[in-house]
């Protein structure tokens, strides 16, 4: 990588998230015009910044860069690719959230990576949508918090959404799908540098470090979910060693270099418990360095590069995302320049005109995860209706204004507004039904 050219993106943007991170919001606001919805952004922006970028979108830049490198265009051609077998295309695609476990905007970069490797635009589509949006955390928390009813009626049309959306997807843009198919007639078989089941295993470890490094606190301290989150960064740190391992047994890795790396992250655990993430991000960095020192290994420096690609790509839309996210709509329980109580009112009832903008409002704004389903309570006490409250559901978790910037530098303008036109459209009969039947 040519780092005279880019140390001064890559300085810019730690300088931008550190200032985020460590926003004084309160200390400005509180000096200038303290009531001001204005402020809400730059709250967003810090919540975001802290809760966010470390735990879940670093693991997945790099996850995204990895697809890049380790996985070959013609592989994802054969069994995401349009001329791939719909149902193991469609079914991966559309249970992946079940797997991941993230947000709307956590899952851009691993959807980015697909996409332009080859997969096709229908199962890229559902997994876009599925990704987040079949969260079984997220639709146990709807279950207990909300009733049953609606935690099966949210998991039933979270399948259900990313399959229909997927196919529809891929009809309406079937012409640019059959020049992938003729593209890929004519892509070469790929060499293997390793066996699938080492590069499944060397997935399978990045992967659970970012789900278990996101895994929320549940409601009730009881029960299998809470003994995963007393041990997640244990957990977190039995994937890391496999990771490690990997990286010694197939990649080439010195286990000096990796020792490096563990010995300092193993003490700063050990030293401040109470502080994990500061163990993590040392563990990130380590990974970092080794993936860009190694000059006598290609497969490492491609990796380090595409995942720094995607980053510098996809971070400054996300920003601005959500300064523009927090400025409307505000956080849960805090006002935007959108009054909730106008918010409140819209949605009230089962009506066409509730579902309607039910959809398009949990559209636009941006739910972390599991954090839906307390703003739905507060909502659902205001008046909202059950048919508006699962439209919501199907639509908010999927889809955000930050991650509509992303989709469409990622697919185009025309693609991006026909999948949120489909996602949205779709809550909205999904209301309706559910409301008349509730």
């Amino acid at each position: 990588m040519q780092w005279n050219r880019e140390w001064k993106s890559l300085a810019l943007i730690i300088g931008v998230f550190v200032a985020c991170y460590y926003l004084p919001v309160e200390a400005i606001s509180a000096s200038l015009w303290p009531t001001s919805p204005l402020w809400e952004a730059l709250y967003l922006v810090r919540w975001y910044a802290q809760e966010h970028v470390l735990l879940c979108l670093m693991p997945a830049f790099l996850i995204a860069g990895a697809v890049g490198v380790f996985v070959s265009q013609a592989s994802v051609m054969k069994y995401l690719g349009p001329k791939a077998n719909k149902l193991i295309a469609y079914g991966v695609a559309s249970v992946s959230g079940t797997v991941l476990a993230v947000c709307s905007c956590t899952i851009l970069p691993l959807f980015a990576g697909i996409y332009r490797m080859g997969a096709g635009l229908g199962p890229a589509s559902a997994f876009l949508y599925s990704g987040p949006a079949i969260n079984i955390l997220a639709i146990v928390l709807t279950a207990s918090v909300l009733g049953p009813e609606m935690g099966i009626a949210r998991a039933v049309g979270a399948v259900t959404f990313s399959l229909v959306i997927g196919l529809l997807m891929h009809l309406f843009f079937r012409r640019e799908e059959m020049e992938k198919v003729a593209a890929a007639a004519a892509m070469p078989e790929p060499e293997v540098a390793r066996p699938l089941w080492q590069v499944g295993i060397y997935f399978a470890s990045m992967v659970g470090i970012l789900v278990f490094a996101n895994w929320g606190k549940p409601q009730q301290m009881e029960g299998l979910w809470a003994a995963i989150w007393m041990d997640k960064w244990l957990i977190v740190g039995g994937f890391a060693l496999l990771l490690g391992q990997c990286l010694v047994w197939w990649f080439r890795v010195k286990g000096s270099a990796i020792m490096g790396v563990a010995i300092p992250v193993v003490f700063v655990a050990l030293l401040m418990p109470e502080q994990p993430v500061v163990a993590f991000v040392i563990g990130l960095i380590g990974l970092c360095l080794i993936l860009n020192s190694r000059k006598d290994n290609e497969e490492l420096e491609e990796w380090f590069e595409t995942s720094w690609d995607f980053a510098k790509k996809i971070l400054p839309l996300l920003f601005y995302g959500v300064l523009i996210a927090g400025a409307l709509l505000g956080r849960p329980d805090h006002e935007g320049l959108i009054p909730s109580t106008w918010i409140a009112s819209l949605v009230g009832g089962n009506g066409v005109m509730a579902n309607v903008m039910a959809s398009v409002l949990g559209a636009f704004m941006y739910f972390a995860t599991l954090t839906e389903v307390p703003i739905l309570q507060g909502l659902i006490g205001a008046g909202m209706g059950k048919g508006p409250a699962l439209a919501l559901l199907l639509a908010g978790p999927a889809l955000s204004l930050p991650n509509m910037l992303v989709i469409r530098s990622v697919m185009g303008t025309k693609k991006t507004v026909v999948f949120v036109c489909l996602v949205m459209a779709m809550a909205t009969v999904s209301g309706l039904i559910y409301g008349s039947l509730a």
